[in-house]
């Protein structure tokens, strides 16, 4: 078999036990690889109802054919499992040498189950688990972790780690590797602490043939070429930094917990600013040609800080939550690194905390004497260390907007800014009207990743501040292709240097299998993987009225800047709905119907132990 392995390895934490697993052909040729083959093999390791931060909720990390490949921006994997944040389908990626490492000693996926007594590294060498004890771990932040892990181990090893957040199962607690690279959304970081694995270590031998190594090879110099053309030219200057500005402008910017779609002190915390007065060094993941990875220092009076710096981090931490202090936000980045924890959910969570304060529904003795308001940058640290570690206030924080809101009450729920229990991302719903409707239908929740229908909002394609019925239609094709590009994976920076997405995709997927793969068959395992996404969450306990937005979002106009009395209404919102409906073959009612399975040959590709229940 060339570009995979045909097998999974599955380690039981609670027996302390491993088994290899066969993968079909037919699975991997029908969902590829990475997010494709996560969403298969949790639809079929996960048992219908399970507790998201409970022992039968497996931890599922999956690399893909392109793997080890050498083809740029290739060294990706995902990490698939039931989000504690939504009750759903929770899936993240990350770029790391963990990638290689994972195909090298896992197969083509590494199954976790099962809950250790104590805490454990669970240090994996050519297939074969060591059950290590981690107490002299615990407590330690994520940098800390690998560095101990590899001194331990060796530095030939590739970790996995949680830091405090983890260990204290923040639901949006996230998975670090190589140095602080996240796997970051839906809450990975808190199943791992469920299960008690510290982290993860990896170190393998094993390899995997290309059928035709040299026409791979030929492909990948030009690819290579084209990485560095104009098609990637922002994410290599200024990296997604630069959508500061430029949302600013257009009123695309989310701020003070989405009341508002422009910040007037934009500019401190721009890309530009920030390039120029805080810029470290450039990196890169590993085998990428694009070099994205901006990495500032502060330049303050205050301890030297080094972060890891895009926009989803720089909009949740400085606009969202009224900061425009770029010193501040780069230290409030790097803590959430360290402490293993999302920045986009931490930074909504705290921006919905300052709204509650600032409306009376906490107060000081609530917050421990903290002024949680818009614009205080040093509660915006604080109030991150009391997340990491569930003090005080940081524990009801720690739930995500969704939970907290329904704990505090108040009507608090009309600012809590989820779809799904996930928070949003950096894209204002109101003024962006095909992105409103991705973030409200895609299976993961909130979502800038798994839905690109904010590109279309960005062109001339559709008038971005009104509805019409071609929606459906755009946020679908963008959903599988997304779908297609995390599975093979390739970089979403990548995205636009194809002449032809799915013609070379398919060409590659050929080269590297030696399994014909035209780009229809490719277009349609975007499909078929993204209506397996929606059986998932089907299965546990999806309802039309989850396919929604915040009430903020539907009930109030944008008061500011060039889209000032723009708004967004229930039924705009759900004649979209029914269009992307429509336009993916579901019944009104958003669930699958049994002609949809067979059109696209779930019917005979789920799980033999699995059940089909399509009923919404």
């Amino acid at each position: 078999m060339y570009g995979y392995h045909g097998k999974a390895l599955i380690v039981d934490l609670s027996t302390r036990s491993h088994r290899w697993e066969t993968i079909s052909e037919k699975v991997l040729r029908g969902f590829i690889g990475g997010i494709g083959l996560g969403t298969y093999l949790l639809y079929k390791y996960c048992p219908a109802g399970a507790d998201p931060l409970g022992p039968d909720n497996p931890l599922i990390f999956v690399g893909s054919p392109l793997v080890g490949s050498r083809l740029t921006t290739s060294s990706k994997f995902a990490v698939m499992t039931k989000s504690p944040l939504t009750g759903f389908i929770g899936d993240s990626l990350s770029s790391s040498f963990l990638a290689t490492e994972l195909k090298k000693s896992c197969g083509d996926a590494l199954i976790i189950v099962g809950g250790a007594e104590t805490p454990t590294l669970l240090f994996i060498e050519d297939g074969v688990p060591q059950f290590l004890d981690a107490a002299d771990l615990m407590g330690l932040g994520t940098f800390d972790t690998e560095q101990a892990v590899k001194e331990k181990l060796g530095r030939q090893t590739r970790v996995a780690s949680i830091g405090p957040a983890g260990e204290n199962l923040v639901r949006y607690a996230s998975i670090a590797n190589d140095g602080g690279r996240q796997a970051g959304r839906c809450g990975p970081g808190a199943v791992m602490g469920s299960k008690n694995l510290k982290a993860l270590a990896l170190h393998g031998s094993q390899t995997v043939e290309v059928a035709e190594p040299v026409a791979t090879h030929e492909y990948g110099i030009d690819l290579s070429k084209r990485s560095l053309g104009a098609a990637t030219e922002k994410y290599r200057d200024l990296g997604t930094m630069a959508n500061v500005t430029v949302f600013n402008r257009l009123g695309t910017l989310p701020t003070r917990n989405f009341r508002e779609s422009s910040f007037e002190g934009a500019e401190r915390v721009s890309g530009e600013h920030l390039h120029q007065e805080h810029l470290a060094k450039n990196a890169s993941c590993a085998n990428c040609t694009i070099g994205c990875e901006k990495i500032l220092v502060t330049s303050d009076e205050g301890k030297k800080t080094k972060g890891r710096m895009e926009y989803e981090s720089l909009f949740a931490l400085g606009p969202l939550c009224g900061v425009d202090d770029p010193n501040t936000v780069i230290r409030a980045a790097a803590i959430c690194d360290d402490l293993g924890m999302d920045t986009i959910s931490a930074g909504v969570t705290i921006a919905w905390a300052m709204e509650c304060f600032e409306t009376g529904l906490l107060t000081a003795d609530d917050t421990g004497g903290i002024d949680l308001r818009f614009g205080n940058g040093q509660a915006v640290l604080d109030m991150l260390e009391l997340i990491g570690h569930r003090q005080d206030l940081g524990s009801l924080l720690a739930e995500g907007t969704r939970k907290a809101s329904q704990r505090l009450g108040g009507g608090s729920g009309d600012w809590a800014m989820h779809v799904k229990g996930l928070e949003l991302p950096g894209y204002e719903p109101r003024s962006l009207k095909t992105m409103a409707l991705g973030l409200a239908v895609t299976p993961r929740g909130a979502c800038h990743n798994r839905s690109s229908a904010y590109e279309a909002d960005f062109s001339e394609r559709v008038d971005r501040l009104t509805v019409d019925d071609t929606r459906g239609l755009i946020a679908a094709e963008s959903e599988d292709f997304e779908a297609v590009l995390d599975s093979l994976i390739w970089c979403k920076f990548l995205r636009k240097a194809f002449n032809d997405f799915y013609q070379e995709s398919a060409q590659v997927y050929t080269m590297i299998t030696g399994w014909d793969m035209s780009p229809g068959e490719l277009k349609q395992a975007g499909e078929r993987i993204h209506n397996l996404k929606k059986l998932f969450n089907i299965r546990e306990g999806w309802r039309r009225q989850d396919d929604s937005l915040p009430p903020r979002t539907l009930q109030e106009e944008l008061p500011t800047g060039i889209v000032a009395g723009v708004g967004l209404t229930q039924e705009e919102l759900d004649y979209m709905i029914a269009g992307y409906y429509r336009a993916r073959g579901w019944n009104e009612d958003g669930s699958v119907p049994d002609t949809k399975l067979a059109e696209l040959g779930l019917l005979d590709l789920l799980p033999e132990s699995s059940s089909v229940t399509n009923s919404a």
